[in-house]
């Protein structure tokens, strides 16, 4: 079992002794916070650990951390899904992840923003950011989307199924599905089907 969870005898030959027991060691507090998924490398940060639902084999890299609401289901994380190194993820109201999700090192997700900045009502230069009111916007990622490193995704977003997400992106808003983005909402291909390849918009 614990061969199979951290990739079998192949993958441990590209393992360093010290690594084989890092991962041994993650996979025991795995197995014994959230069963259901693969395997959750330490260090990892969780705050609100019950918020979390689904994650089945899920795999994470170090330093990941999840800023959750603690009381609500409010991050859902679908089959099979793995996240780089340091990926960050907010979900006070709801995150739902789709199933064989992608996610490189440094992504950061986030329902949340600290003040409101258009509407009626909207926060003042003068308050301290970590005093503004909480606003929310829910995040939805599809299945099979691919985010590359150093993305930002933000409340409000809806990335749709087979979207690509370039790296360095700042995603804020709907992405059609099969689509690839790059910089800010820049849509820059779309998948034809009939053709089976990328067409460059």
């Amino acid at each position: 079992m614990v061969f199979g969870c951290i990739g079998g005898w192949g993958m441990l030959k590209q393992y360093s002794f010290c690594e084989i027991i890092k991962n041994v060691y993650s996979l025991v507090l795995t197995k014994l916070t959230l069963p259901q998924c693969r395997l959750l490398r330490r260090p990892i940060y969780m705050r609100g650990i019950k918020s979390i639902e689904g994650a089945k084999g899920l795999t994470v890299g170090y330093g990941c951390r999840f800023d959750l609401e603690g009381t609500k289901r409010t991050l859902f994380i679908g089959d099979n899904c793995q996240f780089g190194d340091n990926t960050h993820i907010v979900a006070l109201q709801s995150v739902k992840i789709g199933n064989d999700v992608l996610i490189a090192s440094n992504v950061f997700i986030s329902d949340t923003n600290h003040g409101s900045y258009k509407g009626v009502i909207q926060s003042s230069p003068n308050e301290a950011p970590n005093e503004r009111n909480l606003e929310y916007n829910n995040v939805v990622i599809g299945n099979n989307v691919w985010i590359g490193q150093n993305a930002v995704i933000l409340a409000g977003s809806n990335i749709g199924d087979g979207a690509v997400v370039g790296a360095n992106s700042v995603i804020n808003s709907k992405i059609p599905a099969s689509y690839i983005v790059v910089g800010n909402n820049r849509l820059v291909k779309r998948y034809d089907f009939d053709e089976k390849k990328w067409i460059r918009l």
